[in-house]
């Protein structure tokens, strides 16, 4: 049993193994419950930036900001902070802040980190095996997919 909280911090309890849920095991509706750990890591995930990230720190070593930054071309600064807070806080990376002036920050993948880097850098090597295919497919379906067209005020 857990305990689920609504938007006015109410608890009811809920057995969630009679969900759909990964991790729930069960035959519901839902793939993955909203407000629950397999969830929101999804989505992390899935968020636009984040994938790249984790690619970019695949190979081990450690990475100061503006190293990420530059092999993740077209990011903000605010986007990639967001990001990386977002994946230290579910503990697949870790922020090093060095006692020198200027302060050096390094950001460093979490063995939890390089397991989801290695399924990433799967996906990753995987689109760019098949980006002619990939590229084939997009160009069908804009060719034969209506213009939208402009909404009416």
């Amino acid at each position: 049993m857990e305990t689920d909280f609504d938007h006015e911090g109410n608890g009811r309890h809920e057995d969630h193994r009679e969900r759909g849920a990964v991790g729930g095991c069960g035959r519901g509706s839902e793939v993955l419950p909203r407000g629950r750990a397999p969830r929101a890591t999804l989505e992390l995930i899935a968020g636009k930036w984040t994938m790249l990230a984790l690619v970019a720190l695949a190979d081990g070593r450690a990475l100061r900001f503006n190293e990420l930054r530059r092999r993740l071309d077209g990011v903000t600064q605010k986007m990639l902070t967001q990001t990386l807070r977002a994946l230290e806080r579910e503990g697949l990376l870790t922020r090093t802040v060095f006692p020198t002036v200027p302060p050096r920050v390094e950001y460093r993948l979490t063995a939890l980190g390089e397991e989801i880097a290695q399924l990433v850098t799967r996906i990753a090597e995987w689109s760019a095996s098949r980006a002619d295919q990939l590229c084939a497919a997009r160009a069908t379906f804009d060719r034969r997919a209506p213009h939208p067209r402009p909404l009416s005020a």
